[in-house]
Formats: structure tokens, C-alpha cells, sequence
């Protein structure tokens, strides 16, 4: 990920058209992004572009070879992408399928299983990773516990280079004991002005939004 304040389009522009397609991917490179993030996961023998389990089951989900080859057009050089593995055991034909693209090198690894950006560090240690946490539920249910403490140990001993994090999550400090670690700190789903600008004046690296419209200024 580049230096500097990162737009972050979650699913492409998921408020603009429905997420993790190629018409919600140009509706964010239209508005304007840094970043294009999309979620995978394994459906059959297939991987796919799907949020959740039931959207990946519901079929028609774009293959991630097919949205590849549609992002590896020219017209998104200026963008790189954040990749988030939904579960363990796709991370090799992940790193496969982004390598052949040559989009390796402009993507950040995101997932909220730890065990799966361990692959992945494993598999290609050049690749960048950024643990995710969520809400109350979700934390408990990846047993999370002290989230704070153990994330902030796992970017001192460079285990993930950033923390993706749920953007009730964020306060000054954290920003403060993200930054003493070198590492990056990225809010997530934003979809308030307000917000986002208050989020970027306490210095995180990037914010995630379903409406990238939300990082232009105000008209008038």
C-alpha cells in the first residue's frame, strides 16, 4: 500500500452497484480510489468474489480469474487492492491466481482468521497482511479475547503489517500505538462524511467506504 491517506472502495463502490462486480469496480475507478477491496472465497472447486457464505451460494458470483483479467487493465494502474480471505484454504490459489494476473505486488492480504494470513505469509513472505477485527459477535467468534493487546503484539513481532479495524473500533490511541509500531491502520465500513474526516484527522492510513463519493469535498 502506498504512504498517505488511502480511499478505500469496500466491494468496489457497493453503495453505487452491487458489490464485488465488475460494474461496482468502475463505479469506484470512476469516482476515484486508491484502493479496490474484494472479498473470496471458495465456492465447489471455484473461487469467487462473495461477502458472505449465502451470497456465495446464491450462484452468479463473479470467478476471481474473471475479475482479475478486468483489473488488470491498464486503466486501473493507479490502483492497488485489498484482498480479504473469507476462509482458510484458499490462500495458495489466491497468491496463484493474483501472481498470474500480475497484481501480486499491489495487493494487501486482509482476513479476520489469523491462521490464514499465516498461510499466506508462509506461501509469499513479500506479501503485505492486515489482520481484520470486527464487532462484539465477530470478535467472539474468532475468540478474539483481548483483540487489542494481541493485535498490537502481532504487529511488533511483524507478524501482519496492519490492522484493518471496525471503525467504532479507533480511537487516538490506537492510532498512537498502531503508528509506534510501524505499521498501518485502516477503518472500515465508513459511510458518513463526518466520519471519515474525523477518522483522518487522527491519523489513520486509509478508510473503507461502500460510497466513495463520501472523500470528495462537499459541492458549494
Amino acid at each position: 500500500m502506498a504512504a498517505g491517506f488511502q480511499r478505500i472502495g469496500h466491494g468496489g463502490a457497493s453503495a453505487l452497484a452491487p458489490g464485488n462486480t465488475l460494474a461496482s469496480f468502475e463505479a469506484a475507478l470512476a469516482v476515484g480510489v486508491d484502493v479496490i477491496e474484494f472479498d473470496v472465497r471458495a465456492r465447489g472447486d471455484r473461487l469467487v468474489l462473495a461477502h458472505t457464505l449465502l451470497h456465495g451460494r446464491r450462484g452468479g458470483c463473479l470467478e476471481l480469474r474473471t475479475a482479475l483479467e478486468h483489473l488488470r487493465s491498464p486503466r486501473f494502474a493507479g490502483v492497488t487492492f485489498g484482498v480479504d480471505l473469507k476462509h482458510v484454504g484458499c490462500e495458495a490459489a489466491v497468491i496463484d491466481a493474483l501472481r498470474t494476473a500480475g497484481l501480486l505486488d499491489r495487493a494487501l492480504f486482509c482476513s479476520q482468521v489469523a491462521p490464514v494470513l499465516d498461510r499466506v505469509r508462509q506461501l509469499e513472505p513479500r506479501a503485505h497482511t492486515a489482520i481484520s477485527v470486527a464487532g462484539h459477535v465477530a470478535r467472539a467468534s474468532h475468540r478474539w479475547g483481548d483483540w487489542r493487546r494481541r493485535v498490537l503484539a502481532g504487529l511488533a513481532a511483524r507478524r501482519w503489517d496492519g490492522l484493518m479495524a471496525q471503525h467504532r473500533l479507533i480511537d487516538a490511541a490506537l492510532v498512537a500505538e498502531v503508528c509506534e509500531r510501524q505499521a498501518w491502520l485502516y477503518g472500515w465500513t465508513v459511510n458518513d462524511r463526518a466520519r471519515i474526516a474525523a477518522l483522518r484527522a487522527l491519523g489513520v492510513h486509509g478508510v473503507a467506504t461502500a460510497d466513495p463519493r463520501l472523500f470528495l469535498a462537499r459541492a458549494g
